[in-house]
């Protein structure tokens, strides 16, 4: 029995994406699919003293409708630095503050990316080491693709050697399920629902933020507010 999830790279997800790579045997990121704007590709959420902020890579879009998003460059590189200003003020007061930042700010001051797949793809990774996730994270590109949202789909979680394929819940608005028992696999629904709350920073608790914000406020700890990483 093997296990498969596909979705796109998204900028520092937030918690549930991370429990989507641990439930399963191969995370597969569907990078292949075109860019889309004002998404969770190239930003993400934090908390600050004055409440919810985005932070946003600025990426190259004028004139590129089309493009995929393992295509879309990065735009400078002075959004590094301030990302990491931005993050040290909101989260220098966490308790885990000093231990996150041995690993992470190394990422944003001191490595380069051009594209915001290798950086999405970066930052997932050292996440998930900083968890203890050893699920195996592969591209699309890595597969041939097939013509079709659920035929790729399907067909991406058999070249995987998969069994069953594990898919978020919105996915259910265009999925063809009988595509999936035609070659065989199981199609299981992912579950957001039942988060716990944690110590968190700045006032009413927020579920959807950035996984950093649970990582600077728990440490390792951060296992136990969630549902699929082995504590």
């Amino acid at each position: 029995m093997k296990k498969v999830a596909i979705l796109q790279s998204n900028y520092i997800p937030w918690k549930g994406y991370f429990d989507m790579i641990a439930a399963v045997d191969e995370f597969i990121l569907y990078d292949d699919m075109q860019y889309t704007r004002r998404d969770w590709r190239n930003r993400n959420q934090i908390k600050t003293p004055h409440g919810v902020r985005w932070l946003t890579v600025p990426v190259v879009v004028k004139g590129k409708y089309h493009q995929k998003i393992r295509e879309t460059e990065i735009d400078g590189t002075e959004w590094a630095a301030t990302h990491w200003k931005t993050i040290v003020q909101s989260y220098r007061r966490a308790p885990y503050f000093t231990e996150i930042a041995t690993w992470l700010e190394p990422i944003y001051l001191r490595e380069s990316f051009d594209h915001i797949s290798t950086l999405n793809r970066r930052l997932i990774e050292a996440v998930c080491e900083y968890l203890g996730i050893k699920t195996t994270i592969t591209n699309s590109w890595d597969y041939t693709l097939l013509d079709g949202k659920t035929e790729r789909l399907a067909d991406l979680c058999a070249q995987a050697g998969g069994t069953e394929y594990v898919s978020g819940p919105a996915a259910r608005n265009y999925v063809d399920e009988p595509v999936f028992r035609n070659l065989g696999l199981k199609l299981t629904w992912f579950d957001y629902l039942g988060y716990p709350e944690y110590p968190q920073l700045w006032g009413e608790f927020t579920h959807g933020v950035t996984i950093l914000d649970l990582l600077f406020n728990c440490g390792p700890e951060a296992r136990g507010y969630m549902r699929y990483v082995i504590s």
